[in-house]
Order: structure tokens, then sequence, then C-alpha cells
């Protein structure tokens, strides 16, 4: 009997592996008998993977929410590197994750000089040898080439565009792709946003994400590689860095510094009288002396007093945006600007709060503020005051998110990371709560033609006092009305006192106030200045480090420092990213810009290189003799000649305390992991000096390092 012919159906064929380059046919399934695969598998033959939907997110933890919202979602590792497969309405999805940036910009041909444009986008691992990146690299490489479908789902904001972007044109060989946007990592949202995919990539984010990029590389690569050529060739070393809102920063710093320095205090005297046991004191200042006689003739004379009350409706405060949100973390917790967007990005990735970099002041109703006011009930008693139907709004707005909020999932939390994710919550819940009302009152006493005023307040109904803090100081006066007699004059001499110093909350305020930098990355920026030793201090002090390189530029290359033209660049990457059409012309006509500009501060620069780099290294110098100075603290016990020093051992990356008179004296003390500064203290158990220890993470703790004092022996029991 003759052999059966088996005729295959189109849907039996499976396509050879993509890398397979020697054979380009399709082997039918049904007519591969056993022998036949083998002999295939042995040729380097192998079907094909079945087709799928990649998702591609910017963070492992997003990876699985999206996962975990799309169905059930199975685990799978490549060399250690985590991806989920999920089967939705019959269709196949993988969702693999970056670790943001895999790409970076890197010059094309290696060299040390400057200035360079000539810049392409490398793998990080390839510039930086981040063997961890290279392992998602690899993940994502080998993901894209069985994927027939390809859906960006990185953070929607111009840097997360950017990610997904050089994914898409580098690794998956794409022109474009779908977008998930979302603002919560919550099931409904994910879900929704899911089957409410964007056609394309946001493409106006994209490419003005890609132009900051180069303005940055321009600036900050180009400029500092100046400075550290005018240290080498000045005969030294240290690495500096600038850029183009950096520079602009410390120029702030400094001129706040130069204010403080040229300030004089100026006496002036303020004057009280008392009626009735009540102090008012009087509306203006006396800036002189002389007209403090007509005061003193007040005693025992008689004036006519008023007393007005006013009622005032006070609304609750906006909703947070990420600086506002860093401002009160500063104000209430002291926790750094940069420490509350790490801390609000880990809470985001948690899913309990939205996206936090974010400028907008709105809560939109399409976010369901009541089902979330409902999930939040069960751990907020306050939700119980809510009484708006419409939330207070600010006039900031978003176009990629709404205000932070909380998701109302549940999270355990400890530390920095509750009191913030609490800050938000109240913050939102008084968004709903009715005003505050207060009195205001006010007593107002003349004589003489001289008027005196006293002012006393006290809350009504505290409305959304109750659900978030407010610093309002209640005080009570009596009621005076009529004519009163002066029982007592009183006369005090005060001075006017310098400008205050910015904190880090204040200076990200005033970053955002004059629009330089982003919300993103402004917090980073402050952080450069301290790691470069520009500014030191809570209270933010500009070093002469930092000084000195301000004067610098100002005299030799004051374009580096133009706030306007920062802000211009900044003006427009926003155009760019709101604009519809010719992105890529609109990007080219900016970097060229930038290009002209570096070129120009480039002949200024190499003309005055000596100059530059010797006044720098005299900065230098002056701060390390002051920081030797800071860092010297009592006499050695031992050796009774030497003074005990701070000193840091780069092999180990460690703090520890050794003895000036080394080699004849070798007295140390070992000290604790993190950053140690003299907090200019004395023990009173046993007078050695007393330390601070900072360290990410972590409370900063007061310790003596004398291990034989009391205080240590009584801490171990």
């Amino acid at each position: 009997m003759p052999k059966r012919k088996i005729k295959a159906k189109p849907e039996d064929y499976i396509p050879l592996h993509p890398d397979d380059v020697k054979h380009s046919l399709e082997i039918p399934v049904k007519q591969i008998d056993k022998k036949s695969l083998v002999k295939i598998e042995k040729q380097g033959k192998k079907p094909a993977e079945e087709k799928y939907t990649l998702i591609i997110t910017e963070k492992p933890q997003a990876a699985l929410k999206i996962a975990s919202a799309l169905g059930i979602p199975k685990k799978q590792t490549e060399k250690g590197v985590p991806y989920y497969k999920v089967e939705r309405t019959g269709k196949k999805i993988v969702v693999a994750a970056a670790v943001g940036h895999l790409f970076t910009l890197t010059q094309e041909k290696k060299g040390s000089g400057w200035p360079i444009f000539n810049l392409k986008w490398q793998p990080n691992y390839k510039v930086k040898g981040n063997e961890w990146s290279k392992k998602y690299y690899s993940l994502l490489s080998k993901l894209c080439k069985n994927a027939s479908e390809f859906i960006i789902a990185t953070d929607y904001d111009v840097e997360g565009e950017v990610i997904g972007l050089n994914i898409l044109r580098f690794i998956c060989k794409q022109k474009d792709a779908k977008r998930m946007k979302f603002s919560t990592l919550t099931k409904e949202e994910l879900e929704n946003s899911y089957k409410n995919l964007m056609k394309s990539i946001d493409w106006g984010q994209a490419i003005a994400g890609e132009t900051r990029h180069y303005l940055d590389w321009f600036y900050g690569i180009n400029l500092s590689r100046a400075l550290m050529e005018a240290i080498k060739k000045a005969g030294s070393f240290r690495i500096m860095s600038i850029g183009r809102v950096q520079g602009p920063a410390l120029h702030l710093v400094v001129e706040k510094e130069r204010k403080i320095k040229a300030f004089k205090p100026q006496p002036y005297w303020q004057v009280f009288v008392l009626i009735e046991g009540v102090e008012l004191k009087h509306n203006k200042d006396i800036t002189n002396k002389k007209e403090l006689d007509k005061f003193k003739e007040l005693k025992g004379k008689i004036g006519k007093v008023e007393t007005k009350t006013i009622e005032q409706n006070i609304s609750p405060p906006a909703p947070f945006d990420l600086t506002s949100l860093q401002t009160e973390a500063y104000k209430f917790f002291g926790i750094s600007p940069s420490q509350t967007l790490r801390i609000a990005q880990q809470l985001y990735l948690a899913g309990i709060i939205s996206y936090p970099r974010t400028s907008s002041q709105k809560i939109p109703p399409n976010i369901q503020p009541k089902k979330i006011l409902e999930k939040l009930k069960a751990t907020y008693k306050e939700v119980s005051l809510v009484t708006r139907d419409k939330p207070v709004e600010g006039k900031k707005t978003d176009p990629a998110h709404p205000s932070i909020y909380p998701t109302g999932e549940k999270a355990k939390l400890y530390g920095d990371q509750a009191k913030i994710y609490d800050l938000i919550v109240r913050r939102f819940i008084s968004c709903f709560c009715p005003d505050a009302i207060i009195e205001d009152k006010r007593i107002s006493f003349k004589i003489n033609n001289l008027i005196f005023t006293a002012k006393a307040l006290q809350v009504k109904e505290k409305g959304w006092l109750q659900v978030y803090k407010a610093k309002l100081k209640e005080t009570k006066i009596k009621d005076l009305n009529g004519e009163y007699e002066v029982e007592k004059v009183k006369i005090e001499e005060k001075e006017t006192q310098p400008p205050r110093r910015y904190t880090p909350a204040s200076l990200i305020s005033e970053l955002a106030k004059r629009n330089l930098g982003t919300k993103a990355t402004r917090a980073l920026i402050i952080e450069t200045l301290y790691n470069r030793e520009y500014i030191k201090g809570k209270s933010i002090e500009a070093t002469s480090l930092g000084i000195s390189l301000i004067e610098t530029l100002e005299k030799n290359s004051p374009i580096i420092i133009d706030e306007d033209l920062t802000r211009k660049f900044e003006e427009e990457t926003e155009q760019i990213q709101m604009a519809k059409k010719n992105l890529e012309s609109k990007e080219k006509k900016v970097i060229n810009e930038a290009k002209d500009i570096i070129e120009k501060i480039s002949h200024q620069f190499k003309k005055k290189e000596g100059k530059i780099g010797k006044a720098l290294i005299k900065a230098n110098n002056y701060m390390r003799e002051q920081k030797r100075e800071e860092n010297t603290l009592n006499a050695c016990p031992v050796c009774g000649k030497g003074k005990l020093r701070i000193l840091f051992n780069r092999k180990f990356r460690r703090y520890f305390i050794a003895c000036s008179a080394y080699p004849k004296c070798k007295t140390t003390f070992s000290l604790p992991p993190g950053l140690i500064k003299p907090t200019g203290k004395i023990c009173d158990k046993c007078g050695f000096p007393k330390l601070l220890r900072i360290m990410k993470g972590k409370r900063p703790w007061e310790f003596c390092f004398n291990p034989e004092c009391e205080s240590r022996k009584e801490k171990s029991k």
C-alpha cells in the first residue's frame, strides 16, 4: 500500500529561528519525523518560538506590576534577570525591564581634548563597564527577536521616553511602538492603560529629552574638562565639574554669600507700651535714636484704644507637586530634596502613590478621588472630615501627570518612607476638607499721633487643620475699647540681620521659580554641588573653592554662568516637547546653537587658561588647609606632642583618627562607616571631642570616639 502524502496547511509551518541564516525555507511541522528533527537540530536548525507582544518597562518592579495587572505572571530568569510571561485573551505577552538608561552619550573618537561635539549613543556597559546593565541589555536583545509587537511602558516623562526610544531603535531595531501611559502602578490604571494604548511613543518628549542630553554633555563634559585641564597645566589635579544649570545654581549661592559678607548691621529700636496688662508695639521701627525722646514722655498719658476682630477663611493648601513635596519634607522632617525624591520613587514603584516627577497641582476627576478616599478610611479616620465634592487645586499643571496623590493601596512602611507617605496622604485628604476659620484680633492704640498695635490669632473652626500640619500660633488678648493710660514704656535696641542663607529646599524652590533645571534634576544638581565641595552645610554656604570658581568664570567666561542663556535652552526644549511636527529640525537648531556658544567659550577660556588654573589651585589649597583645621581635634593623649586629626583611608573608604606626630606616634582610633564630622562639642563623661556620623538612610549620630569613655560602656551593657 503506497504511503499517503500529507498536505500541510499554512498554520502547520514553523519559521526557522531568526539567528539561523543558513536556511530560509520553512519546514512543515507534520512532515517532520523524529529522525529528521534530530538531524535538523544537529545542523543547527531549530523551530522558532511563538510570537508575542513585548512590553518594555523602565524598572524591574514596574515590570512585575504590569505583568500582574494583565494576567497571572509566570516569572522567567535569564542570568539572574527576571522577566514575565502573561497570557491575556489568548494573546501572549512578555514583560521585561531596563534598569534606567541602558545607553549613554559618548564621543565617537577617544581623546581628552575639548570641545567635543561628535557624539553617539553607546550601551552603558561598554562605556562604564556596568556588568549588571549588560545582563538587562542582553535579555532585551534576545526577547526582541521573537516579538511581533512592541509596547513602551517606561515612566511617562522626558527621561522615560528617551530610555524607551533608545531601546526601540538600538536594541529592537524598530522605528516606533505603541505606548502605555499611566500615573500609578495600580491594577485598574495599568489595565486601562493597556486597553487604551497610544498609537505611538510621545515623540515630543523623546526628542526634547534627547536634546537635553546633548546640551548637558556639551556643557557638562566640555566645560568640566576645561577646568581640569586648566588646573593640570598649572601643575596640580582636582576633579571639578560645571554645567549649564550647575553654574547658575552655584552663582545664586555665591551671590547670597557676597551679600552676607558685605552686610553691615545697623542699629534700630522697637518701642512698646503697656496698657491694662496688654503690650502693644509701635507700628514702625525707629532708625534715628533722637526720635526715641518723644516716646519716653508717653508714660501716664491717655490715648484711645479700639479692638477689631476679623473672621477669615483659610483654604487648604494645593496638592503636592514635586517641588512643594520636597520643600515640606525638609521643613517638617529635615529630609533632603534628593532623599525625598528617592523615597517618593520607591513609594510609586510600590504602587501606593502616583508618579512623583510632576509639576501639576491638579486632582482630575478621572483618578476617581472619592474611591481613593474610601480606601483610605480604614487607616485615616480624618477622611470623615471630608465635605468638598471638588478638591482645592493650585494653578500649576503638567501635561503628563496629575499632582502627587495616594492610590489607597496598602504597604508596610517604616522610618522616612512612612513620614513621606503620611505627608502625601494628609495633604490629599485636606484638599477635600472645609476651610479653617480663624479670628484675627487687632488692637490699635493712638496717642500723640503715634500708633501702637497688638495682634492675636485664634482658630474658631479647625477644618483642614485637623488633617494637615500648619504653623499657626494661637494667642489671646483681651478686648480693649475706649480711653486708657499708658502704664509703661519699653524700648528695645536691635540690629538688622544679614540675608538668610538658602537651605536645600529653598534653593530648589528658587531654581524652580527661575525655571532653571527640571523638576527631576534640581535635587541632583544641588547634591553635585555638595559632592564637588562647592557648597557646605544645611544652611548652604559657598566654600572658598565655590566662590573662587564663580569669580574666575565671571572674569574669564561669564557666559558659563549666564542664567538667561540657561533659561532660554530650558524654554526651547520645552517647546520641542510640546511640538507636533518638525521635531528633528527644532532639535538640530538648538544643538547647533549650543555648539556655537561652546566654541565661543573655548576661545575665551584657552586664552586665559593659565590664570584660571592658578586661581582654582589657590582656592583648592586654601580649602584643604581649612579642612585640616576643622578636622584637627584634641591633643594626643599618648604622646602629648601631636594633635589628633580625622583622616580618610582611600583604600578602605573609611575615616579614622591618627596623631599628627606620625610616624613617631602611631596612635589611631577607628571610626564607624559613613561621613565623619567634628561637632565642636565636648563629651561630658571624658572630655574628648564629640563627632557626628552621617550615613545615607540613617539618622545622624553624635558619639564620643574614646573607646574607654563611660558613655560607650553604658551603651554596650
